[in-house]
């Protein structure tokens, strides 16, 4: 049953709100992702596609979806990172993919980053976006495009504006969910 936006921003903030599990405690440590983590990545992911217009993915992605993502960007050398707990607790992850198929692309990418509702404001985000683009320099990143979308997402912009991005463009009308017609903000940070 589909959940009005009422309803699912209701959750959402509940989500948030509550007090992390118990096992989320303690010193968070940014890491290559592993193939096993692809359980929690497709847990943190599904949760923004059910209850959230920062993704324009409606159906739920599975773990294998997650795993051949997962194998296709190791395979392009370019980092997948997990933000940890001490106790092995996933509190979000970030990636960069390609961002366009063409030759000429090779050296842009576009990022990607999810946090648990509970890990939010605690500057896990930060922490992901920055070993992430250390990273993606190392392996040869020139260009990181963010495409966010413009409702709903107004800390996931601040938080790219913060470590540098600039806005380039807006796309109006682009993407329909929950009823309702959505745009995207695009950002850009050269490396």
């Amino acid at each position: 049953m589909a959940l009005d936006s009422e309803t699912r921003w209701r959750l959402a903030r509940k989500a948030k709100a509550s007090p992390a599990p118990a096992q989320a405690a303690g010193e968070v440590t940014i890491r290559q992702a592993m193939e096993t983590d692809m359980v929690s990545v497709a847990e943190i992911y599904n949760y923004y596609i059910q209850n959230s217009v920062v993704t324009f993915d409606i159906e739920l992605l599975t773990l294998n979806d997650w795993i051949e993502k997962y194998r296709w960007l190791v395979g392009l050398q370019l980092p997948f990172l997990v933000a940890v707990t001490e106790s092995g607790y996933i509190l979000g992850f970030a990636y960069v993919a390609p961002w366009r198929q063409k030759a000429a692309y090779k050296r842009t990418v576009e990022n990607s980053i999810y946090l648990r509702p509970a890990a939010t404001g605690k500057r896990v985000g930060t922490r992901l976006m920055t070993e992430l683009m250390k990273q993606a320099k190392a392996s040869g990143v020139k260009e990181i495009v963010a495409v966010i979308s413009d409702k709903g997402a107004e800390s996931s912009i601040k938080m790219h504006e913060s470590m540098g991005f600039k806005h380039q463009g807006h796309l109006g009308k682009v993407g329909f969910k929950f009823g309702r017609w959505l745009g995207t903000v695009l950002l850009q940070k050269s490396l």
